[in-house]
C-alpha cells in the first residue's frame, strides 16, 4: 500500500450517545485490516448506564475542550488518520479538517458549522426539548424515549427504538444545543467556527439521510454549498429513507461502506502537508 494512505481511522460520536454507538463499524473496519480508535468526549469514558445515573461530567463539555482533546489524541498518531464524525461528531470533524488535521474526513449527519442557517421545522421539534428552557444550556438534557424515536429512530418501530434508546442514549449538554442557535444571532468565530474557504484542508465528504429529523438532509446539503468557494475536494450524498440513528439501523454497512471507499480514494487527493 501507498505509505501515504492511512491506516487508522477515527471514529467520533455525537450527542446524546457514546462511542458504544460505533460498535458495529468498529468490528467492520478492523475487519478490513484497520487500527480503528473511537475515543469518547473528556469524561465521557464510562457506560452508557453509569452517565445516566450521574450526568455531571456532560454538562461539563465545551465544544473547544472536546475539539482539543480529539486533536490532541490525532497529533500524536504517525500519520493523519481517516477522520469520521456522526452528528455533533461530523460538526467536531470539519473543524479538526479546518485545524489541519487529518488526512480525509467524512461527516455524517452532521450538525451544521456556524452560518448554516437553513432549521426545518422536524430539526426544530426534534431539539424542542433542550431549547424549551434557557436554563437547560446549563444541564444534560436528554430525551424521553418517545422523543428519542422522533429525534433519532423515526424509521423504526417504537419497539425496536426503545432497544437502541436502551442501549445507546445519554443526556446532552444543553450548551452545545443552545450554540448552534445562538451562533446564527451573534455570529463570528462562534464554537462551531468554520473557514470555509480553507483551500489547505483535507478533502471532505458530507453524508446525509433523507428522514433524518435531527439533521435534515436540507441541513447538510446547506453546510456542503457553504464550500462553494473552497478549492479543497468536498462531496455530499444522500441516503434516501435512512434515518438520524443510520450508523446503527439496518442497512448500516452500505453507509459505512460507502464511506470509507470515498475516504480511501481521496485521502491522498492533495500534498502532504
Amino acid at each position: 500500500p501507498d505509505p501515504a494512505t492511512p491506516d487508522t481511522i477515527v471514529l467520533i460520536h455525537g450527542l446524546w450517545v457514546t462511542p458504544r454507538s460505533w460498535e458495529h463499524w468498529i468490528d467492520h473496519y478492523e475487519d478490513s485490516g484497520y487500527r480503528v480508535l473511537a475515543p469518547a468526549y473528556p469524561g465521557l469514558e464510562g457506560e452508557v448506564e453509569a452517565l445516566n445515573e450521574d450526568p455531571s461530567p456532560i454538562e461539563a463539555l465545551t465544544i473547544p475542550g472536546v475539539v482539543e482533546h480529539y486533536e490532541g489524541i490525532i497529533g500524536e498518531l504517525e500519520k493523519p488518520p481517516i477522520l469520521m464524525g456522526h452528528s455533533m461528531g461530523g460538526l467536531i470533524v470539519q473543524i479538526l479538517l479546518d485545524h489541519g488535521y487529518g488526512a480525509v474526513g467524512v461527516a455524517i449527519d452532521s450538525a451544521p458549522p456556524e452560518g448554516v442557517r437553513r432549521v426545518p421545522l422536524a430539526q426544530t421539534r426534534a431539539v424542542f426539548p433542550v431549547l424549551r428552557n434557557p436554563a437547560n444550556r446549563h444541564r444534560a438534557v436528554g430525551f424521553t424515549p418517545q422523543q428519542f424515536h422522533y429525534a433519532f429512530a423515526n424509521t423504526l418501530s417504537e419497539e425496536d427504538s426503545q432497544k437502541v434508546y436502551e442501549r445507546y442514549h445519554i443526556p446532552a449538554p444543553g450548551s452545545f444545543i443552545w450554540a448552534a442557535v445562538l451562533a446564527n444571532f451573534q455570529p463570528g468565530m462562534q464554537e462551531g467556527y468554520v473557514n470555509y474557504n480553507n483551500d489547505d484542508r483535507a478533502p471532505l465528504l458530507l453524508i446525509a439521510g433523507g428522514e433524518d429529523h435531527l439533521q435534515p438532509a436540507s441541513v447538510n446539503e446547506s453546510n456542503f454549498k457553504h464550500y462553494r468557494n473552497s478549492s479543497a475536494v468536498t462531496d455530499y450524498h444522500e441516503f434516501v429513507g435512512r434515518s438520524h440513528y443510520t450508523v446503527g439501523q439496518d442497512g448500516w454497512e452500505e453507509v459505512a461502506d460507502y464511506a470509507l471507499e470515498w475516504a480511501k480514494e481521496h485521502a491522498t487527493t492533495r500534498p502532504a502537508a
